[in-house]
């Protein structure tokens, strides 16, 4: 298995120091892809690095780490947060944090942090495999801030953009806010999901029925109302007959 790159963000230099040499003595799993001293300087080497994880500080001066996370249009990172301060957990939870460190860096916490981005790196190629290149996966992983949970496809019931995070309707369940943009589920979720509108994906096993009420509207089971694009309605109606 490929070793995991990673950006170490952080305004003080001993800060990337002490986190680099941990990961380099404790995890041989991490490959160190490079590091910066600033929000703009780490937007950049995202960029250019394409890093699997961001090891990010909180408390930098101009950009912080979470203005730094919402700059970016589209995340194909995964981010722990490394802070000298406890305040910013409900926010770390919000902005989809793989997980939270506090420092001083604990060994033991870092190397439980690292196994855990190595078990969802490891499911989602999985999940990539199996299911966009042969799309024959009944799998989803699906990575929120306390790690990530695995579902039947036919558990989820629909997904709904939410800006850049796609927000997952399951049956019977919460639903969850996962850091994916909705193009990602649509790819790999296979046939009985289609995409009735730039915002909603969704189950046809739980559709219950179509009005041309409004332009198109799509009734779910659970009483769910969502409008269907008008240019994709007449696929939409085929894609159903094909189903049934």
């Amino acid at each position: 298995m490929r070793k995991l790159t990673a950006l170490i963000v952080d305004d003080e230099l001993h800060g990337r120091e002490s986190l680099i040499n941990l990961l380099k003595t404790y995890c041989p799993e991490i490959e160190i892809a490079g590091e910066a001293e600033s929000a703009s300087e780490a937007k950049k080497l995202v960029y250019e690095k394409n890093p699997d994880v961001v090891f990010l500080d909180i408390n930098m001066p101009e950009m912080d780490g979470f203005d730094f996370l919402e700059s970016m249009p589209y995340k194909n990172f995964s981010v722990v947060i490394v802070t000298a301060f406890m305040e910013y957990g409900i926010r770390a939870v919000k902005a989809q944090a793989v997980d939270y460190i506090l420092k001083p860096v604990s060994i033991k916490e870092l190397q439980q942090c690292v196994k855990k981005l190595v078990e969802m790196q490891a499911l989602q190629n999985a999940q990539v495999d199996n299911g966009i290149k042969s799309n024959k996966s009944n799998k989803v992983v699906l990575v929120h801030f306390q790690g990530f949970s695995i579902h039947d496809i036919n558990e989820i019931v629909r997904f709904e953009a939410n800006d850049n995070y796609t927000k997952v309707f399951l049956n019977g369940k919460k639903p969850l806010t996962i850091s994916r943009p909705l193009k990602h589920f649509e790819e790999c979720c296979g046939d009985t999901f289609y995409r009735i509108h730039k915002s909603h994906l969704i189950n046809l096993e739980y559709l219950k029925e179509f009005s041309h009420e409004d332009g198109g509207i799509a009734v779910m089971k659970d009483g769910t109302r969502i409008a269907v694009s008008r240019r994709r309605v007449t696929d939409f109606i085929e894609k159903v007959k094909k189903i049934n």
